[in-house]
């Protein structure tokens, strides 16, 4: 399936969209390209933002707001993100929990792409509304939905060896 496909359906049964992409078999590439887009669709979702708050305050201009967000969100927030798998990891294996790394991967990368629309909604409601309880709502929901897609793909995940 697409990419969009597999986002569509992400919102009907995130689970079986997880065991499907680690039925594939262990892809590395794969999860990492995965993380790569949704970092990539965090940058395009504060563009918004940053183009308001550099109208706003014209102390940093747009364009180095555009490259530190760059910066942050294609090289520092995967390597985080990796360790914070890492970190989960060993958090499962204290607890007994018969998941591997890769499918800890996984799930969570996938559920932040698949949180794609969010993502994009809650760039736009940064940039419309400002600091706003509109947005405080939106961030909520946002993250209701990653962690709803990241738990039904660790559910998922356990138990499937790779």
């Amino acid at each position: 399936m697409s990419v969009t496909s597999d986002i569509k359906a992400s919102y009907r049964g995130p689970g079986r969209v997880v065991a499907r992409l680690l039925g594939q078999g262990r892809r590395e590439a794969f999860a990492l390209n995965i993380l790569i887009f949704a970092c990539i669709v965090f940058f395009v979702a504060q563009a918004p933002y940053q183009s308001r708050e550099a109208h706003l305050n014209t102390d940093v201009p747009l364009m180095a707001r555009m490259y530190w967000s760059a910066f942050l969100w294609i090289f520092i927030v995967p390597l985080v993100l990796y360790a914070f798998a890492a970190l989960i990891l060993g958090l499962a294996r204290l607890a007994g929990r018969p998941i591997t790394g890769y499918g800890i991967r996984l799930s969570m990368f996938w559920a932040l792409l698949a949180s794609a629309p969010m993502t994009l909604l809650l760039g736009l409601t940064a940039a419309f509304m400002g600091e706003s309880s509109a947005l405080q709502l939106v961030a909520l929901l946002w993250l209701i939905n990653v962690l709803w897609f990241w738990i039904a793909g660790m559910r998922a995940a356990e138990g499937v060896a790779l």
